[in-house]
């Protein structure tokens, strides 16, 4: 497996992994803001944010590559 499939392997699984950070920060950010603490909550908000855009970053990659591997069964992290 040469460099750009191992990419089209592990771009959906980083994209996914992020998604997944950036739900969490979202939750986060609303029980610390529930605790009082605002500019915390506006800071954890805007880091799920930036994943997004992470993300959309990650995803043009993945296109401009190919798209996903047909049959991607082992990644590296």
């Amino acid at each position: 497996m040469n460099d750009q499939e191992k990419a089209r392997a592990l771009l959906p699984h980083w994209i996914e992994h992020n998604a997944e950070h950036a739900a969490e920060f979202r939750r986060w950010a609303e029980r610390v803001q529930a605790a009082g603490q605002e500019e915390a909550a506006e800071e954890i908000a805007l880091a799920a944010k930036q994943l997004g855009w992470v993300n959309e970053a990650l995803a043009s990659a993945l296109e401009t590559l190919g798209g996903p591997a047909e049959h991607a069964s082992h990644h590296d992290h």
